[in-house]
Formats: structure tokens, C-alpha cells, sequence
């Protein structure tokens, strides 16, 4: 039997039916007036998702990881110093991706849990005083540990010590769900991807870049071709791509990013942050505790739990889906078998919430963990009454 239930990993993320119906389309010609008609919808959407006014967005056939790849290649040269906190699975990943581009990466190590060091990015900037640091990498949510860092902050860094380096940001598991604003922050790349907090299947890279970063592929080496911006500017400017396009992908996006700016950005986030309190609000229930070292670095799409001495969160993970035919996430890297991963983003309800809760809470029963049954249900319950919930969302 296929399964109806709702998936709790930090992506993909559950598909909204109409979202899979926008998606499920005749071929049509992709330089017709009708593939323009959905495609400049979807960019608008877009940029307004990202909070920007001034910004371009990209979107290309691919991934998040095809997205970073375009920020790396389309704005620096080999040999270009970059500067990135690895503190998580996904601020290494980007670091290895500018690594095996022969970019030399002055890396700040962070313990598994934290987030981006302000303090040790701004002392790194100041010394810098050739300038040689061309860009500041920054993932915004590491999903690895359910960690979200203050991108903001690390502007302020930039500007304190009169750094022109440019700010990329990963905000593939936030955009969309959590609080993001690129020009209010001075962002000048924003990776996205189409399975997060877009609630469509993977297959979209979704970039938004500043003039800033525009201006710098003029001078950028690194070598582009099916990433190249400056291909796609040209195509662009007649309303469609320089390759075969994602069509379907693509309808669903522009119907995915009106649903979010219907129910209200801010409301999107306000529902987010609402959902994940109901999830901590459990994990304490349970006697345990996030991977996140402080409250302030909570995420609002992913929480990773602590499991308790001597427990093995990948088994929890694989009862989960054996038993009860409902999809956690493991924990990946350094924190592997320490964590098991709940993700609470996109399409996503309080009811929804509860029932992987409960689940999670039958498999901590059955392997013997030190969790009372309905003891976190019964504390996200209490929350979500005490709270209320909202206007029925477009977006569940």
C-alpha cells in the first residue's frame, strides 16, 4: 500500500495536492509565449518569498547543491580565498564543493550544535586586511543539528570591519519556512531549493543574487556552463531558458510561492515557529533535549533530539519506518546514531505534528527508551490549545 502518511525528515517535504497538480501538465513548447506565462509568475513569486525587491533570481533545472555550485562559479576565480564555519554536514559539504574547485577556504571549526561564530567571522574579516577574502559562506539552518544561524549578524560583521566580501547564503532548509530577508540582510546570494519550504518535489536550484553578485561574474574564472548566469540573463530577457526547462516543476512553483504569499510571508513563519515550539515543547516532555547548544539557535524546520545514553537514534529512525510506515531522519556525521531528526516544515499542520509525535513516541516505547507514553504528545497538545491555531492555512 502507498503510503498516506505525512513525512517528518527535513526534506523533501509533503506535497500539497494541488502543488502536485500544477506539476502534472501537458508537454507544451517551453519558447511559447505560454511557458512565459507561467515562468515570469513563478519568478515574482519568487522574489517575494525572499523579501527582495532589488534582487534577480535564477532558478534552474537542479538542486540545492547545483545552486551553491552556481553561486561559487559565477562570481569567483581559482584561487580565490572564501571564508566558511564548518558546523554541521551542510557547511561542510559547501566548503568541500569550494575545495574541490581549487578555491582556498580559510575555515573556522565550530562544535557540532553551534552556529555561525560572529565574533571569530568578524576577527577573521579585520585581519583581513588585503581584502583577499572575496566571499563569507554562511548555512543558515544546518539541518544536520537543527541549528539556525543569525545571517544578519554576520552582515553587521562584514560592515564593522569595512570588508567588501560578498555574503553567500544557504538558506535551502529556511527560505520559504523561517525568517529571511536577503535585502534587509545584505545577502548576496540565496540558495533555495524547490523540496523545502516550496513544497514542490527536487529538481529546482532557486538563487536570488544582488547586483553586487551580478557585477562580479564579469571578472569571475571559475569555469560555467550549464550554471552560467549569463546565459540565462540573456534567455531570460525573452521570457524563457537557453535549455529545456523544468515546465512542469515550474508551473508548480509559481503556484507554490502564491500560496505562501497568500496566507502572508510572516504568517508562514509565525506557523513555523508555532509548530516547532508544539516539538520542543515534546522533546522536554521526553526528558530529552535538542541538539541545538542554546535556545537561541532553535530551528524552526528541523529539530535534532539527543538520544538517551546508550540508545542508537538510526534505530528509532528504521522502526519508525518498518513498523509504522512514517519517515524520521537520521543523524548525519559527527552526530550519526546520537541524534534522530524531526523535520517540521512546508505543508505541515498542528494535527499533522501530533501524529509524528506519537509515533516517535511508540518507537522510543518499544525499544525500551525511558520515555512515558503521552508524555511529549500530551505536552505539544497543551501548547497547541494554549496557542490556538490560525486561520486554516492555503499552504497545508
Amino acid at each position: 500500500m502507498h503510503s498516506q502518511n505525512p513525512v517528518f525528515i527535513p526534506g523533501p517535504t509533503n506535497i500539497p495536492e494541488v502543488i502536485r497538480k500544477a506539476c502534472d501538465m501537458p508537454t507544451l513548447d517551453h519558447r511559447s509565449a505560454a511557458f512565459a506565462r507561467i515562468f515570469g509568475p513563478a519568478v515574482a513569486g519568487v522574489k517575494e518569498v525572499l523579501f527582495t525587491r532589488t534582487g534577480e533570481v535564477m532558478i534552474f533545472p537542479s538542486t540545492g547543491t547545483g545552486g551553491w555550485e552556481a553561486a561559487i562559479t559565477n562570481t569567483l576565480s581559482p584561487g580565490d580565498t572564501v571564508l566558511a564555519a564548518r558546523y554541521g554536514m551542510f557547511s561542510h559539504r559547501w566548503i568541500d564543493m569550494c575545495q574541490r574547485h581549487r578555491l582556498n577556504v580559510q575555515i573556522i571549526e565550530t562544535p557540532w550544535g553551534e552556529g555561525a561564530p560572529l565574533a571569530r567571522i568578524e576577527a577573521a574579516l579585520k585581519a583581513d586586511r588585503e581584502h583577499m577574502i572575496k566571499a563569507v559562506l554562511v548555512t543558515h539552518n544546518e539541518t544536520a543539528t537543527g541549528v539556525v544561524s543569525d545571517v544578519a549578524g554576520v552582515r553587521r560583521a562584514l560592515t564593522a570591519a569595512g570588508h567588501p566580501a560578498l555574503l553567500f547564503v544557504d538558506g535551502v532548509s529556511s527560505i520559504g519556512s523561517m525568517e529571511f530577508r536577503m535585502d534587509d540582510w545584505g545577502v548576496d546570494i540565496a540558495v533555495a531549493g524547490s523540496q523545502k519550504g516550496f513544497m514542490l518535489p527536487a529538481g529546482l536550484a532557486i538563487l536570488g543574487l544582488s547586483e553586487k553578485a551580478a557585477a562580479a561574474m564579469d571578472s569571475a574564472s571559475l569555469p560555467r556552463t550549464f550554471f552560467d548566469f549569463r546565459d540565462m540573463r540573456k534567455s531570460y530577457a525573452g521570457g524563457g531558458y537557453p535549455y529545456t526547462p523544468a515546465v512542469g516543476l515550474l508551473n508548480g512553483l509559481a503556484t507554490s510561492s502564491r500560496m505562501l504569499c497568500d496566507e502572508g510571508i510572516e504568517a508562514v513563519w509565525a506557523r513555523h515557529r508555532r509548530i516547532a515550539e508544539g516539538v520542543r515543547r515534546a522533546i522536554a516532555g521526553w526528558g530529552l533535549r535538542p541538539c541545538a547548544a542554546t535556545p537561541d539557535l532553535y530551528s524552526d524546520t528541523v529539530t535534532a533530539v539527543v538520544v538517551p545514553e546508550g540508545m542508537n537514534g538510526t534505530d528509532l529512525v528504521k522502526l519508525a519506518a518498518e513498523k509504522y510506515d512514517m519517515a524520521f531522519g537520521v543523524g548525519l556525521g559527527e552526530v550519526a546514531g546520537k541524534v534522530f531528526r524531526i523535520g517540521h516544515l512546508g505543508s505541515l499542520t498542528d494535527a499533522m505534528m501530533l501524529s509524528g509525535l506519537a509515533v516517535a513516541e511508540m518507537c522510543m516505547a518499544d525499544l525500551g527508551w525511558p520515555v512515558a507514553l503521552g508524555s511529549g504528545v500530551a505536552a505539544a497538545q497543551d501548547y497547541y490549545r494554549k496557542n490556538g491555531l490560525p486561520a486554516v492555512s492555503k499552504a497545508a
